[in-house]
């Protein structure tokens, strides 16, 4: 279902919930938001748990940062203890505890855009419906081509290396090996990049003629529904959360 989701309105409700999580300073509200998109990774994209929490790592370390400075290095102001009696707790933990889930929060849900969604499909949205210029959107397609394709290239690279050598191809490069591949996928990316500057060329990206696009999945009322939906629990959440404030 995720998937099938108009990336459009997909990125227009993650960026929602992305904002909303930047504006309230509430505990609850970062955790369930946390905790939301992690289920729908793990149930509605079928992202496995082990993937999981490799991606809850660089963001826990992130946010393990804010939390270990607010301990060490706080100050006794007015907001932090105001606010840390909001949620509960005390004065020197809440609000860390609160920048740390908020970092979760916005990583997850990020990452549900991201592993849920077609690269070239929505660039080619953003082409079609939000006007993006077609020599950008082609410069995009590239290099989402050209990630892959130099890791390709510098595993046979390595493989050769491996071969000439007469050794085992190692799981981490040393230092040695990586300065020795440093030329050549420089020469392999420069490669790529002349070749794609001819197909630029080729393409006429750089004139202001109509150009046609390939045919492109318009939002349908399941996709508006998902949007009406998101957005009302989000509004419920926040409803929820200031209910004991008033």
């Amino acid at each position: 279902m995720l998937r099938a989701f108009h990336p459009l309105l997909k990125l227009a409700l993650c960026l929602a919930w992305i904002v909303a999580s930047l504006a309230i300073f509430d505990l609850s509200f970062q955790i369930a938001v946390f905790a939301g998109a992690t289920l729908l990774l793990a149930l509605g994209a079928r992202v496995p748990l082990r993937h999981l929490l490799l991606l809850m790592v660089p963001f826990a370390l992130f946010g393990f940062g804010f939390l270990t400075t607010s301990l060490l290095f706080r100050a006794e102001s007015g907001f932090a203890v105001q606010m840390a009696q909001e949620q509960g707790g005390a004065p020197d933990v809440a609000p860390g505890l609160v920048l740390f889930f908020r970092v979760l929060a916005c990583g997850m849900t990020s990452a549900m855009f991201a592993l849920t969604t077609d690269p070239g499909q929505f660039v080619r949205a953003l082409m079609q419906h939000l006007r993006l210029p077609a020599s950008v959107g082609f410069a995009l397609m590239q290099a989402m081509h050209m990630v892959p394709d130099l890791r390709a290239e510098m595993l046979q690279l390595r493989m050769a290396r491996a071969i000439r050598l007469g050794r085992p191809l190692r799981r981490v490069p040393a230092p040695g090996e990586v300065i020795a591949l440093a030329i050549p996928l420089l020469a392999y990316a420069i490669r790529r990049a002349s070749r794609a500057a001819l197909s630029f060329e080729a393409r006429g990206l750089g004139s202001h003629a109509e150009r046609s696009y390939l045919p492109q999945a318009r939002a349908g009322w399941a996709d508006w529904a998902g949007l009406t939906l998101g957005l009302a629990v989000l509004a419920a959440a926040l409803a929820i959360g200031r209910g004991p404030a008033g």
